[in-house]
């Protein structure tokens, strides 16, 4: 078979989304595609994948990380193109055909990311967070200059060019701003289209914002070493204790909550999740641990 695409999935104990992921995978035309997991050293079993997914390579990379998972899937394949998806992700129908077009339009091809809820109504305060703010993809992307990695499409010359992701940083930022700065160029392709589930509650909304404050921070500090560094990061820091204030409406008055009890609930979220946020980066300045 002549294997012009890959597509690479890190993956670490989330055994059932990435089933989820690959049954989708799995009901379009892959003719042409490799399609790598790259386990990163999971506990739980994978058999039940394995056993479903014959024609999908399976190997591991003990080094934890997703930025060293997908750096290992770029190694253990050959194909040129080169598609970025994660585990929990779950890819619309045509979404395949989509990346194969979109692969060689632009140096580099983030695609769309909608949100849903895998428990059912009404949403808890962290969905209803998630749902108005989570995965601002055409922001991230027009605006900031980077895609998130759920949802990437890019050339092995494009890739070995920039080099690999690096581990403990938001690597897909870290990575785009670097591509970017070398010339390449970064699209939108909203036609590429994959789900993402909501956090359903506040400790799974509490584990993901650690570890983004804790990556951006290290982002920030490779960026604005020194004194001056740790100053800019106390002043966006007292400015995130005040961020929920201009960001409230878009929460009270989202058409995609239903009723007041989702909104009130979002609200709250959003409130109590910018000053645990402003606490922690504060901590940071101070030299602890988040």
């Amino acid at each position: 078979m002549n294997v012009g695409y890959v597509v690479i999935i890190p993956h670490y104990n989330d055994s059932a989304r990435l089933g989820r992921c690959l049954d989708a995978l799995r009901a379009q035309d892959r003719a042409g595609v490799d399609v790598v997991v790259v386990d990163n050293g999971s506990t739980e079993p994978l058999d039940q994948a394995k056993a479903a997914n014959p024609d999908v390579r399976f190997v591991t990379e003990p080094g934890k990380g997703a930025a060293r998972a997908r750096n290992r899937g770029v190694a253990e394949s050959r194909a040129e193109a080169i598609i970025f998806l994660d585990a929990d992700c779950v890819p619309q129908p045509d979404w395949l055909a989509a990346a194969r077009r979109a692969a060689g339009s632009a140096d580099i091809v983030g695609g769309a990311i909608d949100v849903f809820d895998e428990t059912p109504p009404p949403r808890s305060g962290a969905e209803a967070f998630e749902t108005v703010f989570a995965f601002n993809y055409k922001d991230y992307i027009e605006r900031k200059g980077f895609s998130v990695t759920a949802n990437l499409v890019t050339t092995r010359t494009v890739f070995e060019a920039v080099g690999p992701f690096t581990n403990g940083l938001s690597e897909d930022a870290e990575w785009c701003f670097r591509a970017r700065a070398m010339g390449y160029r970064l699209a939108l392709d909203e036609g590429m289209r994959v789900a993402h589930p909501t956090r359903s509650n506040w400790p799974a909304l509490v584990r993901k914002w650690r570890r983004i404050v804790r990556e951006m921070y290290a982002l920030h500090r490779q960026a604005h070493p020194g004194p001056t560094g740790r100053l800019l990061w106390f002043a966006r820091a007292l400015a995130m204790a005040a961020s929920w204030l201009p960001h409230l409406p878009k929460i009270l008055f989202s058409p995609r909550l239903n009723g007041a009890g989702e909104r009130l609930r979002g609200a709250a979220t959003l409130i109590r999740l910018r000053l645990v946020r402003s606490w922690w980066m504060l901590r940071q300045v101070a030299g602890s641990e988040i």
